[in-house]
């Protein structure tokens, strides 16, 4: 507040990711009034910065896609690992005061994944256990982020005989840096500067060779295992939901209700709701029992509090980002297939084991 009072304001366009609260359902969810009046000082803080308040962290697949070679200044996980990555921007993790002042001055410090160097792959990835779903990429991200534990890695995947999808490689990424701290991985013949396994490692030889052998990503989705069969809340979303996301859960849900004592959430952003709004897919999963939020990720809506409040103990995903950050939050966190986490939404149960 101080900074907009002075005058400062973004030099370059700056988005703004997900907050703690959804202004229009607060209520709904159960989060207190101070949380609401703390997110609305802010918001109005960064528009008076012209900080665009869509507060999302899939602004390349909705906002601006990050052009090959820019540099950035980018703060959320899972997005640094897709400019990086996906589009062969260059970026860092960046802390909030950081990215602040890069948008403030138009600089950032040239380190890291700006220089070349620290872009080309160190460790080589060798998959067998071939990823058939969305949840499974974010599966395969998990096993590989749990082996590969250095910010400064960065792993050159090859093996997988299937081309991901844009969700796909959205989960990849915001698993590997969530289990591994990783900001840039190739997939060789998919991301840009992957094309062979030689340009992947710039002529230079692997530190290590990983391997994924067939059972690994069942193993991984094991690895979550249910204290009781009763199950508290399901959450759809981390990253937020793309329109594909929303439109398949809600062929899922249409024409059923959720469970009374389960509660099922959905997060997305403004923009995708809006297209899922007008394509009658937000009617179909508020009328199942779910609650829509917008702008918003489970891990940061006062987890912890609602947790305490409402008794929430286990919480089934089928994100695999989600299931890694949500157990500090005090919950058991349970990562499945999209379809058993819609089972466990209808019948209140994880009946699966």
């Amino acid at each position: 507040e101080e900074m907009a009072d002075l005058g400062a304001v973004a030099r370059v366009p700056t988005t703004i990711n997900p907050r703690s609260v959804d202004f229009e359902h607060w209520e709904d969810l159960g989060q207190d009034a101070r949380q609401y009046k703390r997110e609305m000082r802010l918001s109005r803080a960064l528009e008076k910065m012209h900080g665009m308040t869509l507060n999302t962290c899939i602004n390349y697949q909705t906002i601006v896609q990050p052009q090959f070679g820019e540099h950035l200044a980018w703060g959320d996980t899972g997005t640094v690992i897709y400019a990086n990555a996906v589009a062969g921007a260059r970026t860092n993790f960046e802390g909030g005061p950081v990215a602040l002042a890069a948008a403030i001055t138009g600089r950032t410090p040239n380190y890291g994944y700006h220089r070349p160097e620290q872009r080309r792959g160190t460790v080589l990835v060798e998959v067998e256990d071939q990823p058939h779903s969305m949840t499974d990429w974010g599966a395969l991200g998990g096993v590989i982020g749990r082996r590969v534990n250095d910010y400064w890695q960065v792993p050159v995947i090859t093996g997988v005989q299937t081309q991901p999808a844009a969700d796909d490689i959205k989960h990849l990424g915001a698993s590997l840096a969530s289990y591994g701290s990783l900001a840039m991985f190739h997939l060789v013949g998919v991301t840009p500067e992957a094309h062979t396994v030689g340009e992947a490692f710039a002529g230079q030889a692997p530190s290590e060779t990983v391997a994924v052998p067939r059972g690994s990503l069942k193993a991984f989705y094991r690895s979550f295992a249910p204290e009781k069969p009763e199950v508290d809340v399901v959450v759809f979303g981390t990253p937020q939901l793309s329109v594909f996301e929303l439109q398949e859960l809600a062929h899922a849900f249409v024409g059923k209700r959720a469970a009374p004592n389960t509660r099922l959430i959905f997060t997305t952003n403004y923009q995708n709701r809006e297209a899922a709004e007008r394509l009658g897919h937000v009617r179909i999963l508020q009328e199942a029992g779910g609650l829509v939020l917008s702008g918003v990720c489970f891990y940061l809506v006062t987890a912890r509090e609602l947790a305490l409040k409402f008794g929430y103990r286990t919480l089934v995903t089928n994100s695999a980002k989600l299931a890694n950050i949500i157990a500090g939050y005090g919950y058991n966190p349970i990562f499945r297939l999209t379809d058993v986490c819609v089972r466990a939404a209808l019948t209140g149960r994880l009946d699966e084991e």
